[in-house]
């Protein structure tokens, strides 16, 4: 990373990991059954759900639920709601993390919406979200299904921390979102994980995807959703939502919503705040947009909630990133979604003895999208972040997450 503090991120260097094992996984992910485009036309006989995608019971019990080892929702019971644990990836001991599934089946046929949270595990608001929307759900009056998994990172929620604890050589921490779609071979328990996941629970049960997060430990974010703009179906998902900012981008590969569209299915990634914390206020936002997306769907009836053309949104394409070049107290100029012209000072920094030690300033015209919240930071730690237009954005771009 540049340590200038008005230089866009270089985060291809930090790619290379990434792409080298979505380079590894390539022929599993290739092997593994796709999802059906049309998710009212699916059945399980269909040659998108062959063996490898039919439901395995281990025939284990957890608290009372049942445990896979893959799942297909059409082998469940129509009209009720279904309380899973999927297997994941074992433990040192030998033992395996198991990751919560809520699965509410239609009574009637139709599209299939994967709802993702815990992919990091201090994202406590993002969770929530997704409970949220499954406890409005009744499989009764629905067409089609919508499927829950709310601790993707069993480990790392268990420590309310961001990374995955990995105990491969040494210890590491390992970010789960830039290990999809995964690999069921690959060299780290969390590529394991995500690769168990993506080919025997996430992908083969959605025809949409959308993987919550919120900003991580120390640094908020406003309440808006990634998602690349120029693909139609993304598009009209993005728009449903009552948020005030949209980062029309793609980002870095190895990030699950990529994952899904690589194989045709669109997805999007909502940012809903602080970490570690419960944002009731902007939870509703994204519980409310999310049950819109499912009426677009027609999996739930009823009028449309509040949508974007309810509130001013700023769209943007990049994320400008500040950083500190400085130790110190940082004291914000600006707030989360005020907008910004080029050269305006947004933070100063002061040392122990509180003298001023370094000012920032944005270099593009926008609007904060995300801040550092932990009152102190070294040099190379992330201060703002503003979402901004660019003519030719980049690929691959960092965002505020």
């Amino acid at each position: 990373m540049s340590d200038k503090p008005n230089e866009f991120l270089d985060r291809r260097d930090f790619m290379i990991a990434s792409v080298a094992t979505i380079g590894a996984s390539a022929g599993l992910v290739a092997n593994a059954p796709s999802a059906s485009a049309q998710g009212s036309t699916h059945t399980a006989s269909s040659p998108a759900y062959g063996a490898a995608s039919a439901t395995v019971y281990t025939g284990d019990v957890i608290q009372g639920r049942k445990v896979v080892s893959a799942l297909d929702v059409d082998d469940l019971e129509p009209g009720r709601k279904h309380l899973l644990y999927f297997q994941g990836v074992e433990m040192p001991t030998g033992q395996h993390w198991y990751v919560s599934v809520t699965v509410a089946r239609g009574a009637q046929p139709g599209k299939r919406v994967v709802l993702v949270s815990g992919v990091h595990g201090d994202e406590i608001s993002s969770v929530h979200t997704v409970q949220t929307v499954m406890n409005q759900l009744d499989p009764a009056q629905m067409s089609g299904t919508v499927m829950a998994v709310t601790d993707v990172s069993r480990p790392a929620m268990e420590g309310m921390q961001r990374r995955w604890p990995n105990a491969g050589r040494g210890a590491d921490l390992i970010d789960m979102n830039r290990e999809w779609p995964g690999n069921e071979n690959g060299l780290t328990a969390p590529s394991r994980h995500a690769g168990l996941l993506f080919n025997r629970l996430l992908r083969p049960n959605a025809d949409a995807a959308i993987d919550f997060h919120t900003g991580t430990t120390g640094f908020e974010v406003t309440a808006f959703n990634i998602g690349g703009m120029d693909v139609p179906e993304v598009k009209a998902m993005v728009e449903l939502y009552p948020v005030g900012q949209i980062f029309d981008n793609h980002v870095y590969p190895g990030v699950l919503h990529n994952a899904f569209m690589d194989v045709g299915i669109p997805a999007f990634t909502p940012e809903i705040g602080a970490a570690r914390v419960l944002d009731l206020g902007m939870i509703a936002l994204f519980v409310e947009g999310t049950m819109n997306v499912l009426k677009h769907h027609g999996i739930v009836a009823g009028p449309m909630g509040r949508t974007g053309k309810d509130v001013s949104v700023f769209v943007g394409n990049s994320a400008f990133p500040i950083l500190a070049t400085e130790g110190g107290i940082v004291e914000h100029l600006v707030t989360l979604n005020d907008k910004v012209e080029p050269g305006q000072k947004v933070a100063i920094q002061r040392d122990s003895f509180g003298e001023v030690v370094a000012e920032y300033t944005s270099g593009v015209a926008g609007e904060v999208t995300g801040q550092r919240s932990d009152a102190m930071a070294e040099p190379g730690n992330p201060l703002v972040f503003i979402l901004f237009h660019k003519d030719l954005p980049d690929r691959s771009e960092t965002y505020p997450e």
